[in-house]
């Protein structure tokens, strides 16, 4: 079961963010057509739920792949209450934790060797758009002690991101406060250079915007990524982040993701105008949160991601618990191709998640 669906890597050594819409979706389906079946034939408690549901076939009578929007979806909490897996267990190389508050359910991935592989693979090839191949000194709005802890979300995506760096400096202590004077100090031995910064949304807010005045950091170029939940709740929008930021510490370069353990390694990376792009991996569609057909953009709907990348468990297709809207595809003049959307907050009855919701203190929800 370790094989790659045919087509994707040919998806994967592409550059990504140049295909156009309409080509990247004939390249994904026939992935996702494969995904279903292998995940149809593998995974029992995801064969009963296609079977409860009626869903249509991968392929339709000819054999040509279902369009995206009939892809069999998964409800994101599903994972908080089975466990779903593709491969015996003798296969799992590890168990993904979401992030989420203290008494959270939190969902579970079940991931084997070849797939935590590919969504290594696919890390690269997304984020080196944006960073390009050479290593920077680095940054870590986190404390040492997230890279020896349990394999949580939080986890996963500061160890998934380490490699983009060098000299990697954790930028806060045990409590999860700046470390100001051995940033300081850090700092003075790479003036001059290009920096790379990474953190979850919350904590990169409290360290830079809060705790970092002063500091020089224009050469450098922040990652963040998680919920916006607890900055929502002190009226911090987007532009406000990225305004505080450049006034505090001069750091001009802010670029946001958008992402979920469910689906680690396919992320959906803000581009130079503020505006979240699908890559060729991965697709969004907006649905109504009535009757689940897919909106045109546009339209304010419930956000489902759909990734080339899970091989060892049926998550290539999640409703999740987020709105959205897709504001565009393929802006002419933009060199990066693909959907731009924007995500808008929580599905009202939907619990509060995602990684920058983290407790300010050791080990906090993660």
């Amino acid at each position: 079961m370790s094989a790659l669906p045919e087509g994707l890597d040919a998806l994967l050594a592409r550059p990504q963010f140049r295909l156009p819409t309409a080509d990247k979706v004939a390249r994904l389906g026939p992935v996702l057509a494969a995904l279903t079946a292998r995940h149809r034939a593998a995974c029992p408690a995801y064969a009963r739920l296609l079977d409860l549901f009626g869903r249509p076939p991968a392929a339709d009578a000819a054999g040509r792949p279902v369009p995206l929007a009939d892809v069999p979806l998964v409800p994101v909490g599903l994972f908080k209450t089975h466990r779903l897996a593709s491969v015996p267990d003798e296969a799992v190389f590890k168990e993904l934790r979401s992030s989420g508050t203290t008494g959270q359910v939190p969902s579970r991935v079940v991931l084997d060797r070849p797939t935590a592989r590919l969504q290594a693979r696919a890390l690269a090839a997304i984020a080196g758009t944006l960073l390009g191949g050479r290593r920077r000194p680095m940054v870590v709005l986190d404390h040492e002690g997230v890279v020896r802890g349990a394999p949580t979300a939080r986890t996963a995506a500061v160890l998934g991101f380490l490699p983009f760096g060098r000299d990697h400096f954790f930028a806060l202590d045990a409590d999860l406060r700046l470390r100001r004077e051995a940033l300081a100090a850090w700092l003075d031995r790479h003036a001059g250079e290009d920096l790379l910064l990474f953190g979850f949304t919350f904590l990169a807010w409290r360290a830079l915007a809060e705790e970092a005045a002063g500091l020089d950091l224009s050469r450098g170029l922040l990652l963040h990524g998680g919920g916006w939940k607890r900055l929502a709740d002190r009226a911090v929008d987007a532009p406000s982040f990225k305004r505080r930021l450049r006034e505090a510490t001069g750091l001009a370069r802010v670029h946001d993701y958008y992402g979920m353990v469910e689906q680690t390694g396919s992320i959906f990376l803000e581009d130079d105008r503020g505006r979240l792009t699908a890559p060729h991996l991965a697709h969004v569609l907006v649905r109504d949160p009535d009757t689940l057909r897919p909106l045109p953009p546009g339209e304010v709907g419930v956000i489902e991601v759909l990734s080339a990348l899970p091989l060892s468990y049926p998550g290539h297709a999640i409703l999740t618990e987020d709105l959205g809207v897709i504001e565009a595809e393929d802006d002419p003049d933009h060199p990066w191709r693909g959907q731009r959307f924007r995500v808008l907050g929580r599905v009202p009855t939907a619990e509060a998640r995602g990684c920058s919701d983290t407790r300010a203190v050791p080990g906090g929800a993660a």
